[in-house]
């Protein structure tokens, strides 16, 4: 590639040189920690629950009310750690998040009373909030060509962070009880704290904020860990390759004001990205369609998942309904067993993930998932045996993880560097609304003795959001990641 003096290179020719090592394992390893914490805290949501109502005696609203403030504090955290990370770094995103995550889910165990719970487990919430900035900042460490790939073992972290969970619940629930549940599945977070020193800052981020040479020096020490040479020539970013055509054709044509160019510049862009900034150019003409069919899919998705962590436990197979206030101590116990069994549905799902992310494509890959959910699911309208319901439900679990670990490939891909965590971020957050209303109303209907409905209610959501999929208007597999909305 030519730029405007001599031979350059992008971030992303630089990373497709040095390809995927040493470094990138790293950096995944560290990442990987941070989504383990992340989905023990949300997998926790299934056990501490009914734990805190049979100790409390609290009513089946003031226990949903537990795992709603969660996904509320996500919705507000997601967003602003979006912001944070794209404004003052990546690193700092995530150190921000480790922090309050790690606090507040510790002193959380210490709860003495149901109101500070509640509060506490809202600042985890807004913790948990910035997962994407960690998935963000892994994806600007890896070369395109196998981006897919490395962000499906990416997820595979999630998948290990639940199956740990439902040990972890197995084994300390029935012992030692909910309190130590909360304190030991706050421990993973504080390795984040612990190495964050060594962690680097995205060369991505760096070179769109105009830090060239902060670039070039994580960029030299991927080459040296990796055992590569970068590319001959300037690094230069997509803003500036876009300047210099931009400067070009003025000087040809003479149809640019020096206003507009001004406006195109990479500083004119970065300095304007603030809260409502950023949500204006995510609901510019060029992005508008994409961000409003990304954020039903969120929502839909996380709806669907975390409908299903939780009723999986719920959807007994029993031959006739049986009200929850009315269900038995072994009852309890066996929803250990059944959420340790359907966790696993996970590892399918991911494997399914990386056999058809980077072949069939993002869009094909997530629409299949959605309607083949919503085909395991529509039996479930009428009682069955446990044996049978248990094999629906774990085939469901098993479509929703993929298009769970897809989205989250193909949301980061679809933003420029310069809002792309707050784009995922904001998606991110209307998710959680999702994941909110999900165990007040599907979980409401089953304990209601309404499966029928929560069932439907489910089909109807998997179906939607499979269509928005076929109506995403790009398909980003095998391209470079952009750093500007019009490039």
């Amino acid at each position: 590639m030519t730029g405007v003096e001599g031979p350059s290179y992008t971030v992303d020719d630089a990373l497709l040189a040095l390809g995927f090592g040493n470094f990138q394992i790293l950096v995944l390893g560290y990442a990987g920690i941070g989504w383990i914490s992340e989905a023990m805290e949300m997998m926790m949501l299934s056990f501490v629950g009914p734990a805190v109502q049979t100790a409390w005696g609290l009513s089946s609203h003031e226990e949903s009310f537990i795992t709603s403030v969660v996904f509320g504090g996500m919705l507000i955290g997601a967003y602003s750690w979006g912001i944070v990370s794209d404004k003052h770094g990546r690193r700092k995103g995530f150190l921000i998040t480790a922090t309050v995550t790690a606090i507040a889910g510790f002193l959380s165990a210490f709860a003495p009373n149901y109101i500070l719970l509640i509060v506490l487990r809202s600042v985890v919430g807004i913790g948990l909030g910035g997962g994407p900035v960690l998935s963000s900042w892994f994806l600007e460490f890896v070369p395109a060509p196998n981006r897919g790939t490395w962000m499906v073992v990416f997820s595979g972290f999630w998948t290990v962070g639940t199956i740990f969970e439902a040990s972890l619940a197995w084994i300390v629930m029935p012992r030692l009880g909910w309190r130590w549940l909360l304190a030991l599945s706050s421990l993973p977070t504080s390795f984040l704290l612990l190495f964050y020193k060594m962690t680097p800052e995205s060369p991505r981020y760096l070179c769109l904020k105009g830090r060239t040479a902060d670039a070039i020096n994580i960029l030299e020490k991927i080459a040296r860990v990796n055992g590569r040479k970068l590319p001959s020539g300037t690094l230069v970013s997509d803003h500036q390759i876009e300047l210099h055509e931009i400067d070009s054709s003025s000087e040809d044509i003479g149809l640019l004001s020096p206003r507009k160019s001004e406006a195109e510049s990479p500083k004119g862009i970065v300095s304007n990205l603030g809260g409502i900034s950023s949500l204006k150019m995510l609901l510019s003409p060029n992005l508008a369609r994409s961000t409003l069919l990304l954020w039903a899919v969120f929502f839909g998705n996380a709806f669907s998942y975390y409908g299903l962590v939780l009723l999986t436990s719920e959807l007994n197979g029993h031959s006739k309904c049986v009200p929850h206030e009315l269900q038995t101590e072994s009852s309890q116990d066996i929803r250990y067993k059944d959420v340790f069994i359907a966790s696993f549905a996970e590892v399918p799902g991911l494997l399914l993930s990386a056999a058809a992310v980077d072949k069939l494509g993002r869009k094909l890959s997530m629409s299949s998932m959605f309607f083949m959910c919503c085909i395991f699911l529509l039996p479930l309208v009428f009682y069955l045996p446990e044996g049978l319901t248990t094999g629906l439900l774990f085939g469901a679990r098993i479509c929703i993880t993929a298009t769970f670990t897809i989205v989250y490939i193909y949301a980061p891909e679809m933003y420029p560097t310069s809002v792309r965590t707050t784009g995922v971020g904001i998606a991110s957050s209307v998710g959680r609304i999702g994941g909110m209303l999900c165990p007040l109303v599907a979980v409401g209907l089953v304990h209601s003795c309404h499966q029928t409905a929560a069932v439907l209610l489910f089909e109807f959501v998997a179906l939607v959001s499979g269509i928005c999929v076929m109506l995403f208007p790009v398909e980003t597999m095998g391209q470079e990641l952009r750093d500007s909305v019009s490039s």
